[in-house]
């Protein structure tokens, strides 16, 4: 895979590792990001060699601290911002990968950061953990799908108190709340996301993502259109 300019991209035993690097700028999110992002989602998402994917940011301070407003709030125009939007649905991607994806979330998860992070599948964060929503205070909502994935993952009333409020939470609260599956120390981040991994990845692959299908299709349906889509998802593996 090409060079990037904002994104580390490495594979290996089966596992693909995502890294935001823009450590300078807290990671912030910006339209390069967005862009090569794109690139990789798409390149991981069809990948047969990558069973699991890990996502994490560089440097010591943040593993995204929301986007880079200085880009996105000077759209040219609605109608060329909406273009883009859809030529490059980073979200879109993230949501529609059939593959476990695993946020190793350290420092600062803002904005964009906390919506990348309600994307993957399994969070585990260090105990330097700090999740907000700020986008009240900037006169703006959420763009990244976070007034959707939210309160899909907290609850409507946690969800509602972020995203209104503006008010930060700490990993043992986020950990509470059940934001975050663990929180470990820093230095027990990356070691525990990749036992996490490798346990994942000895499974078939297939049963994997149908596991995923099941439960992330699932949430969205009627509990006996679960149980069909379960029983559905079982006899292609018995095919």
């Amino acid at each position: 895979m090409g060079d990037f300019e904002v994104i580390i991209y490495e594979k290996k035993d089966n596992k693909g590792y995502i890294t935001l690097n823009r450590p300078k700028f807290l990671n912030a999110y910006n339209i390069k990001m967005r862009d090569e992002l794109y690139y990789v989602l798409a390149a991981v998402r069809d990948d047969p060699e990558v069973k699991v994917v890990i996502l994490k940011g560089a440097g010591e301070k943040a593993f995204c601290a929301g986007a880079d407003l200085t880009e996105f709030l000077t759209a040219p125009s609605p109608v060329i911002a909406r273009q883009v939007r859809f030529e490059r649905d980073v979200w879109g991607i993230f949501l529609n990968i059939r593959k476990p994806m695993i946020a190793a979330l350290h420092g600062y998860v803002l904005g964009s950061g906390i919506e990348m992070a309600m994307c993957c599948d399994i969070r585990i964060a260090s105990e330097d953990a700090q999740f907000g929503v700020p986008e009240m205070g900037l006169g703006i909502i959420p763009a990244a799908g976070g007034s959707q994935t939210i309160p899909r993952v907290v609850g409507r009333g946690y969800a509602l108190e972020m995203l209104l409020s503006g008010r930060w939470i700490k990993a043992d609260e986020a950990e509470r709340i059940k934001m975050v599956n663990h929180v470990v120390p820093r230095t027990e981040l990356l070691p525990t996301v990749e036992r996490i991994a490798d346990s994942i990845k000895t499974f078939d692959h297939m049963t994997i993502s149908y596991a995923k299908q099941a439960v992330v299709n699932g949430l969205d349906m009627t509990l006996s259109q679960g149980l069909e889509l379960e029983a559905k998802l079982g006899k292609f593996l018995l095919n």
